[in-house]
């Protein structure tokens, strides 16, 4: 019988973290991936609540409350996962915030903040896990960008440098390790229904659904949906890609 696949998955407690870990812990007859799915973010409470949630439907996980901006922390707790299962064979780096502001307006801690937690983390998680993986000559890493990182985006320089970074360290790590069967790809998600777009103006919605060629905002579990293709077995001759789950909004 095979070994169960063990996944890290950052940004976890809510939006497309959350779905991305729902669709790979749940069980492969219900439409999952049925991985082992360890839940990474700084809040436990809605951890557990989700580790409850993927338990109740059949699938398995565990916690681990973690500031990714916080390096040290970040490469201790997936140490322990290694430790704990005696492999990591999927990385999910999906953990992000915003600091928005108009660049002549942007502070260094706004700046410094968004590249801490969304691209630093990312270094720091790859080489971490990066040993297992190669000693193991199996892995699955996949880092979340965003269509912001693509075309840029006014008011997000922060953000969209952050994003244009992770789709960079992912081609270079795509071909560092490739050799040692660990692929690397970029998920760029385009408007898609979270906590971060909600507020949005409706005129602003509307402006971005006319740009787009299916016209509707996506869902968390569009992008969960290509992220458990990326990560899956399957997948091994896809590396260094940037996949736009965007709506045509880009057409990259």
């Amino acid at each position: 019988m095979a070994e169960t696949r063990i996944a890290f998955v950052t940004g976890a407690s809510r939006g497309i973290g959350r779905a991305i870990a729902k669709r790979l812990a749940a069980p492969a007859g219900s439409g999952g991936q049925g991985r082992h799915v360890v839940l990474v973010s700084r809040s436990e409470g809605p951890l557990n609540d989700l580790k409850a949630e993927i338990e109740s439907g059949g699938g398995s996980a565990s916690v681990r409350a973690v500031d990714v901006a916080d390096g040290a922390a970040l490469a201790t707790a997936i140490e322990s996962v290694v430790s704990e299962h005696g492999r990591l064979d999927i990385l999910v780096n999906n953990a992000g915030i915003t600091r928005d502001n108009l660049v002549l307006r942007m502070s260094d801690e706004e700046w410094d903040a968004v590249i801490d937690t969304n691209l630093r983390s990312a270094f720091v998680a790859i080489r971490a896990a990066a040993r297992a993986m190669m000693k193991q000559r199996f892995g699955r890493i996949c880092n979340i960008a965003s269509t912001s990182g693509v075309v840029g985006n006014a008011g997000q320089s922060n953000y969209a440098a952050a994003k244009a970074g992770l789709i960079g360290l992912s081609k270079s790590v795509a071909r560092e390790l490739g050799g040692k069967g660990i692929t690397c790809n970029v998920i760029a998600p385009g408007f898609v229904q979270t906590d971060m777009t909600a507020n949005l103006p409706e005129q602003v919605v509307e402006q971005v659904r006319a740009g787009m060629a299916v016209r509707t905002l996506g869902t968390p579990e569009d992008i969960a949906a290509a992220v458990a293709y990326v990560t899956s077995d399957e997948a091994g001759y896809l590396t260094g890609q940037t996949i736009c789950v965007d709506g045509g909004l880009t057409m990259c």
